[in-house]
């Protein structure tokens, strides 16, 4: 193993230094292992048969062909996959007199173009493929429904039995007097916007490799996955068996996005069959599946109503908001968008309405933001709709509805707390870095000259960092220390953050430490790496895990030097008494001490390790603000953005190269949303952009330089003030970029348009002015 380069300090720490990640060698020198990468004897393969009908009935399922191929195991169909399972997969209860079912194979109907009716397990993978071409499914096909609005209609087909409606479920949040508001306000603003359906499009696709050992009465599961404990409870829920007879591994994870954090049906299979068979199973996603069948991202249908002063002050606002989820799950990521409809300006005065409605389309889920950039974009498209109807100044509307930063913590009209926040602070750092005066004279002058320029803001504020998480921090009698966390890194480079953390907590160099994660039978009960909460959460709980350590360490250097603990300090790889750094003793000295077989000093408890769980009083709230400049050409209608500048704050920053890092890929998905990516289905519910030739994943050639820049604004609510940083690409780039074409348009007439601004669409506006 190649010896790590030693870190570099900043100020005397390493919390707020750029350390290089500390697990990237392995991965650019091709050396990672992904699930598929794991290879097991006497492996079963499985392929999945799925429906070509968004909507059918299945008539019959004839598998004698493919199981009469050599090296078939078995061909799996609905029906008796429930006979290997002790629980149902039954979703929580949504409205009154609805639930959900699904298993992971289909038994009756079909509800998307992609629902799995049957599964073939072979010997190899190319024999389940054979096979799988050689099972006869008779559907009839039935009428389906795409998008939301459309099968809220009293003529739309019902998905499901017993059901009045589509509605899954219904959000509803109501503050102050909203009639007054409207009543008296001068000025009423109205947007209708929609928010486009996209693919995470990970590098790696999802994957499983489970093994039951019967013998062990053990069962294994190497998984592409974000929550790796979720998978473990799970999955020994649906089997019947011990938790603590299952493991849950999640490997090297190429990309995740938050549509890898739930347990997928096709990962409940392959544990089930594994489990049945006693035999090890794997499935690896091809491409295609992953775009028909892995998790959708966003699809929204908003409509807002703003009572508005004079001045550009929001008096009062209504929000209705259609979220599309799809055949299954009902996914209430649409309620994180309720739950932020009034982002970061001061509105007392809401009513806030936001329905789940299920289609015959691919389910829905979590995506990078999950909620919350659908927020942004919709207040940030009204704010500006404002500043045109009473020709005011963007910028000054924004300032005229924020949260004043003397006013944290705050309790919005929603009911959320956020925890802290100096929004006119960030607006005033983005404006300077792209000098904000002198940019408007700019495109003035290039407009006189026949250039469709303009400049948009896109201001955000999230809330992150759920739940609660876990650390163990474990010192061995060679003074290494070794980290156990109960989040799931897969990209973000906890790795390396959480090591500084410890690092500057005991006074040693981060090369002594090495943290472990993603395994359950060796890291603390965790919830896992998504909505921004890796560090705030999981780096909450180091940071108590090592403090408690640290204490430890000075009751032991304490009784060796006979002081009082209170005055011991720890630095440079030595516990020392202050004012007195002659007088100390090494860290490697004291752990050995700690292990000794007899003679511990002081008789304290042997050993150093300490277990700490963290859960904050309340979430923490990333805010920032995006400017965008672009300049469209009149022939392509193609959108070209010359600047972007970034301003975002994340409370105390651990690492700025992690940090820069997470806004460059926030940044490039944010981009591809506004301007490219685009799930598309025909009528019929038959997907379009079911290939990476048919939908536009974003290069890094089409960016501009991200010009980048943060504020720092510590949250109460954290041990080390850190909040989230990682979903600040995707909610602050839309609303910018999308305001920054309307502000070029906006001298032909052009008042609205939906994302993604694809070259095609803009052309077709110019030629309509």
């Amino acid at each position: 193993m190649a010896v790590r380069e030693p870190a570099a300090r900043v100020n005397g720490t390493y919390v707020g230094a750029p350390v290089k990640r500390v697990n990237d060698r392995k991965l650019i020198t091709g050396h990672g292992r992904f699930v598929d990468d794991i290879v097991l004897p006497d492996t079963v393969h499985v392929v999945f048969v799925r429906s070509p009908y968004a909507h059918a009935d299945i008539v019959s399922i004839d598998s004698s062909a493919a199981e009469a191929l050599p090296g078939v195991v078995s061909v799996v169909t609905g029906s008796e996959i429930k006979t290997w399972m002790a629980a149902d997969v039954v979703h929580e209860t949504l409205l009154p007199g609805r639930h959900l079912e699904r298993y992971p194979l289909s038994e009756g109907r079909v509800l998307f173009a992609g629902d799995a009716v049957a599964a073939v397990l072979a010997d190899s993978l190319a024999i389940a493929r054979d096979a799988a071409e050689l099972v006869h499914v008779e559907y009839n096909e039935l009428p389906s429904v795409i998008r939301q609005d459309t099968a809220l209609e009293s003529s739309a087909p019902i998905l499901y039995e017993g059901w009045d409606s589509n509605t899954a479920w219904h959000w509803h949040v109501e503050a102050g007097d909203v009639e007054a508001a409207f009543n008296s306000a001068p000025h009423q603003v109205t947007v209708d916007l929609l928010y486009q359906r996209v693919a995470s499009i990970f590098l790696e696709t999802r994957a499983i490799l489970a093994h039951y050992d019967p013998n062990a009465e053990e069962l294994t599961m190497w998984v592409s996955a974000q929550a790796p404990h979720r998978v473990r409870t799970t999955v020994a829920g649906l089997l019947g068996i011990p938790e603590n007879a299952v493991r849950a591994i999640a490997p090297d994870v190429g990309g995740g996005f938050g549509s890898k954090g739930g347990v997928y049906s096709e990962y409940q299979f392959a544990a089930a069959a594994s489990h049945h068979l006693g035999r090890p199973v794997k499935w690896i996603e091809s491409r295609s599946e992953h775009m028909a069948t892995t998790n959708h991202g966003r699809d929204q249908m908003q409509h807002l109503e703003a009572a508005v002063a004079s001045d550009g002050k929001i008096e009062g606002l209504r929000v209705t908001v259609l979220s599309n989820c799809g055949a299954y799950g009902a996914a209430t990521v649409g309620q994180r968008t309720g739950i932020m409809s009034t982002g970061p300006y001061q509105i007392k005065n809401l009513r806030t309405d936001v329905y789940g409605v299920m289609t015959n389309s691919t389910p829905t889920g979590a995506y990078r933001g999950a909620g919350r950039p659908e927020a942004a974009y919709m207040l940030e498209r009204l704010i500006d709709r404002i500043a045109v109807e009473l020709e005011l100044d963007p910028v000054e509307v924004r300032r005229r509805n924020f949260v004043p930063a003397d006013a944290f913590p705050y309790k919005g009209a929603t009911g959320a707390l956020y925890d802290s926040g100096n929004y006119a602070g960030a607006l005033d750092t983005a404006l300077e870095m792209l000098d904000w005066d002198a940019t408007q004279k700019q495109i003035q002058q290039e407009r006189e000259q026949g250039k469709l320029v303009g400049v948009g803001i896109g201001f955000y504020c999230e809330f992150a960092g759920p739940g609660w998480d876990s650390a163990e921090v474990r010192v061995a009698p060679s003074g290494s220390v070794t980290v156990m966390t109960g989040i799931s890194p897969h990209g973000q480079g906890n790795e390396t953050s959480l090591a500084q953390i410890v690092a500057d907590e005991l006074g040693i160099p981060m090369e002594m430490i090495t943290v472990k994660a993603s395994d359950t039978a060796i890291t603390p009960q965790g919830v896992g790496t998504f909505g921004s909460r890796g560090t705030a959460i999981g780096g909450g709980a180091v940071m108590l895990a090592s403090r408690k350590v640290q204490d430890k360490v000075k009751q032991f250097a304490a009784a060796m030097l006979e002081v009082s603990a209170d005055d011991i300090q720890l630095k440079d790889s030595r516990a020392e008494v202050i004012g007195a750094p002659d007088r100390s003793v090494g860290f490697k000295q004291i752990s050995g001490a700690a292990h000794a077989m007899d003679g511990i000093p002081g008789g304290l408890e042997p050993g150093l390790d300490a277990q700490s769980f963290f859960k904050p009083e309340g979430r923490q709230f990333p805010f920032g603000v995006h400017l965008a400049q672009v300049e469209i050409d009149r022939d392509t209608g193609e959108v070209n953005v010359t600047r972007y500048i970034a301003v975002d704050d994340c409370g105390t920053i651990i690492n700025p190269l992690l940090v820069d890092g997470q806004k460059h890929g926030g940044l490039a998905q944010g981009f591809g949303q506004a301007l490219w990516e685009e799930v598309v289905y025909d009528d019929n519910g038959q997907l379009l952009t079911g290939t990476i030739m048919d939908y536009a994943v974003p290069k890094a050639n089409q960016f501009p330089t991200f010009e980048l820049g943060s504020t720092v604004t510590p949250s109460p609510f954290t041990p080390h003030g850190a909040k989230g940083i990682g979903e600040a690409g995707t909610t602050g780039a839309p609303p910018a970029i999308v305001n920054a074409v309307l502000d070029a348009l906006r001298p032909l007439g052009v008042s609205a348009v939906d994302m993604p601004l694809k070259s095609e669409k803009i052309w077709r506006l110019l030629q309509t002015t």
